[in-house]
């Protein structure tokens, strides 16, 4: 049982039934290029095919989760269609039979919070924030958060969090329902070891025909309304409002 071959971007680590992806590019906040996702793509398909991995763990190196796309090299890739490395990402997380944990420290923004409305369990840190700034940046929501989001935490937060693209703290999103737990720091991997290690126990087949019935009701209609978004995301991309603010916020980068 061999791991495939992942960019420097993506570490990984296989053992007692846990698989361990983790992101590691801390000068970037995690930020995620398109070689990381062809990798975490690469990573869970992988563990797809794995009758010894029984969960699968994301987490982010230093003092962030993930700051989301990089903006630069997501803007190179061309044209957003199934072939684009975030959407192969996207389709193998929903494909994915083993439970999905994430381990959110400091802050998860953009895909680095709609991913979590697809992951079946989420743990985060007392100083993770989350936040979903797609109408600042000239964008629309992806992942399916048009929907999703509302059905987790209700309608009124959601068009609250996706127009304005506030900040939503660990506390509130843990009472809204958007994660499990929330600890101190110190104590957040020592938390998600115990859940992996309960999960590794459980009958696998078991665990797998449990999460397939838990997203069977939603999964056609959440398919096509990431389709839908998609769309609409790669007409934004085109627009002048985001090619302005990303434009502005890569010369800052660079001053």
């Amino acid at each position: 049982m061999s791991l495939p071959n992942l960019c420097s971007h993506i570490s990984a680590e296989c053992s007692r039934g846990q698989l361990r992806l983790t992101l590691n590019r801390e000068a970037q906040k995690n930020a995620l290029s398109l070689a990381m996702y062809q990798s975490l793509t690469d990573a869970l398909r992988w563990a797809a095919s794995e009758a010894e991995v029984r969960v699968v763990r994301l987490s982010g190196s230093g003092d962030s989760f993930t700051a989301g796309n990089d903006l630069a090299d997501f803007m190179s890739a061309g044209e957003l269609d199934s072939h684009h490395p975030a959407v192969q990402f996207m389709r193998a997380v929903r494909e994915l039979p083993q439970p999905l944990l994430a381990e959110v420290n400091g802050l998860a923004v953009g895909i680095g919070t709609t991913l979590l409305l697809h992951c079946d369990l989420v743990y985060a840190s007392e100083d993770s924030y989350f936040q979903l700034p797609f109408t600042r940046l000239g964008l629309c929501p992806e992942f399916g958060a048009s929907t999703l989001l509302a059905k987790r935490i209700g309608h009124a937060r959601a068009r609250e969090l996706l127009l304005l693209g506030e900040r939503l703290e660990a506390l509130e999103a843990e009472r809204l329902g958007l994660v499990n737990g929330v600890y101190p720091l110190e104590r957040l991997s020592e938390e998600v070891d115990w859940v992996c290690g309960e999960l590794c126990k459980v009958p696998p087949q078991a665990v797998a025909r449990t999460k397939a019935l838990l997203n069977e009701v939603e999964t056609w209609p959440t398919d096509k309304v990431i389709e839908r978004e998609l769309a609409v995301f790669a007409e934004c991309l085109q627009g002048d409002e985001a090619k302005q603010v990303i434009s502005q916020m890569m010369k800052k980068g660079k001053s």
